[in-house]
């Protein structure tokens, strides 16, 4: 990543993915996004299209594929975790060449998943703060006044690292690298999945849960950061509880807009995983074990 000039591979041009890629394109980057035949076809034609009060409304080409067929400088894994293993076959590790695979994803096991699958020193996890939707087929409608991505991967080279951070923050989201993944991967969950569980078993905005199931939300925080915790990633209860009451009360996670729509739930991977680390760890998650239990027996 020596020039200035990258080759980012996006796989799973959506409502994350695709506003990464219209914006890294925008700002002069070479994008190849990966994705079924019928969206690589509309965005070969279209390119990617953006609304955003944050970035402005504009379009920017992009080249489209449904595999990666040549080395690139960074791969972004932009899919929801329920699609993941199907989306990999997108990426064959020898197509990767000495590419960082950036994995956006919720959830905390997937680092070790595709480091058996690719090279391990080359597996840089990051979060993402954002909500943005894909309302067509690279058209995307990007809602938050905030994109904000915290870079990882402890046996990354860091100067990979920083060079992918500054082409991202040039780009438009403010980007920074953190030292240490597990804390940043943790991070995330400890906000995520007390909102995700709340809204969707109760199918409610954070509003009506911050309000309505106060104590629960409380003893899910608290669960949450215990886990987090012993898994070597401190986090402040008091912090998240005044993060959520910050929100605007009909802020939706997105477990709950794809239980809405009828889309499969992230629930193994945010609720499951919680549990796995609880159990892991000999943490009592009482409340979060009855959730996600209603969650399944619900058919989630």
């Amino acid at each position: 990543m020596a020039n200035d000039r990258l080759t980012v591979a996006v796989l799973g041009p959506g409502g994350t993915g695709g506003l990464l890629a219209g914006l890294l394109a925008r700002a002069g980057h070479r994008v190849i996004c990966l994705a079924g035949d019928e969206t690589a076809h509309a965005l070969r034609a279209d390119g990617i299209r953006i609304r955003s009060a944050q970035f402005g409304d504009f379009a920017a080409p992009v080249e489209a594929d449904t595999e990666l067929r040549e080395p690139v400088d960074a791969c972004l894994i932009t899919v929801k975790h329920t699609a993941l293993d199907a989306a990999l076959t997108r990426v064959p590790p020898t197509a990767l060449g000495d590419a960082l695979l950036v994995p956006l994803l919720n959830g905390v096991e997937h680092p070790a998943l595709l480091r058996a699958r690719y090279r391990p020193d080359r597996v840089a996890p990051a979060v993402i703060r954002v909500e943005s939707t894909r309302l067509a087929p690279g058209l995307i409608e990007h809602g938050s006044p905030f994109t904000e991505i915290d870079l990882a991967g402890d046996p990354v080279p860091r100067p990979r690292l920083d060079a992918l951070a500054a082409a991202l923050g040039a780009a438009g989201p403010a980007t920074r690298v953190c030292g240490d993944e597990t804390s940043a991967l943790w991070a995330k969950m400890s906000f995520l999945a007390p909102f995700a569980l709340l809204t969707t078993r109760y199918g409610l905005p954070l509003g009506d849960v911050r309000t309505r199931h106060r104590e629960e939300l409380v003893s899910l925080v608290a669960e949450t950061a215990a886990v987090g915790g012993a898994c070597g990633a401190p986090a402040d209860p008091d912090r998240a509880l005044a993060r959520y009451d910050s929100f605007p009360p009909g802020t939706k996670s997105s477990m709950q807009r794809d239980a809405e729509a009828g889309r499969p739930l992230e629930l193994d991977a945010i609720g499951g995983a919680l549990l796995r680390a609880a159990e892991r760890h000999g943490v009592p998650v009482p409340v979060t074990a009855q959730l996600v239990r209603e969650l399944r027996e619900a058919g989630h």
